[in-house]
């Protein structure tokens, strides 16, 4: 990629995305060293999720880039839910290294395990080192996505960190084999490591359709509404308001976008009802961090309105 390309995105996310496959790719070929010195299914489930964490992050990369890009004539509201998509696109991924493991694992229950035993330990050291790596890129990546409020960079750092207990389940495993040589340990250890993968997989690909389908979001909800609901006359702040409805929010990546209607006393001037709409759009905004409000306003029909007694 360019310099240019980046040019809109904050350092640190770049950094993040750019460190996060270049150490992907570095633990995928640790993690398959390891499998070819020791045959360990449950160190092969593990590998072949790496290859996840490589693609994963390379699409990471891509996504981020692109959800930073400003609004065109052809992407109006922006480019962000290609990370909902980008974390669609890991959930599958996901699901599909889980098969595979899961498959390889059911062949070594069928064979009696396919072990080397004698190269156990310098295995049982390489996936260590991964371990450590991997936990530590995915607290840095979880971390700098929240605060950066980056859905990409949340689920790669979720996934690293699944990835880092995969590790830790095939060295227990590897362990036992070792101390007790039964080596149905290893098999099972990479069956459970599947079923745990998957899972992973399909909460992220639900977390994705909700963002692509425009669910609302149960926190934003409750955010909104008390910003509104402080507003409400006759005891609410500056600027009061009558009423309002037809409340509506959703994500494009980390971008809100909120629309709504309020109603203010009917013989208030356009230019007064604009002025009551405009600040509370703008408290909203600035409550959201990244988003766009709008307002609605429409004159209040309601008889017995104490905002209107007291326009």
């Amino acid at each position: 990629m360019t310099a240019g390309w980046f040019r809109n995105v904050p350092a640190e996310e770049s950094r993040a995305a750019m460190l996060s496959l270049g150490v992907g790719a570095l633990l995928m070929a640790v993690k398959f060293v390891a499998y070819f010195l020791t045959g360990s299914a449950a160190i092969f489930s593990d590998a072949v999720e790496s290859i996840v964490n490589v693609a994963a992050a390379a699409f990471a990369l891509y996504s981020i880039v692109l959800a930073h890009q400003p609004a065109d004539a052809g992407h109006p509201y922006g480019h962000g839910k290609i990370e909902f998509f980008s974390a669609g696109f890991e959930g599958g991924m996901i699901l599909a290294a889980a098969l595979v493991a899961a498959l390889k694992a059911g062949g070594d229950l069928l064979r009696g395990g396919g072990l080397h035993t004698a190269r156990l330990d310098l295995g049982l050291l390489l996936m260590a080192a991964a371990l450590l790596v991997n936990a530590a890129m995915g607290f840095y990546l979880l971390r700098t996505g929240r605060r950066r409020s980056s859905l990409t960079l949340v689920a790669d750092g979720h996934h690293l960190l699944t990835d880092a207990l995969t590790s830790v389940v095939a060295i227990l495993a590897l362990t036992v084999v070792r101390l007790t040589g039964w080596r149905y340990a290893d098999p099972l250890a990479a069956l459970a490591v599947s079923l745990y993968i998957a899972r992973t997989g399909l909460r992220l690909l639900r977390q994705a359709v909700g963002g692509l389908m425009d669910r609302q979001d149960a926190a934003d909800e409750a955010l909104l509404r008390g910003i509104l609901d402080s507003h409400l006359a006759p005891a609410g702040k500056e600027p009061r308001i009558c009423g309002y409805h037809k409340l509506r929010h959703r994500h494009s990546g980390r971008y809100h976008w909120v629309d709504f209607h309020v109603t203010v006393p009917a013989g208030w001037s356009i230019d007064r009802g604009h002025k009551v709409a405009s600040a509370i759009e703008y408290e909203i905004e600035q409550a959201l961090g990244e988003g766009n409000a709008t307002a609605h306003v429409e004159p209040c029909t309601e008889q017995s309105c104490a905002a209107c007694g007291g326009s």
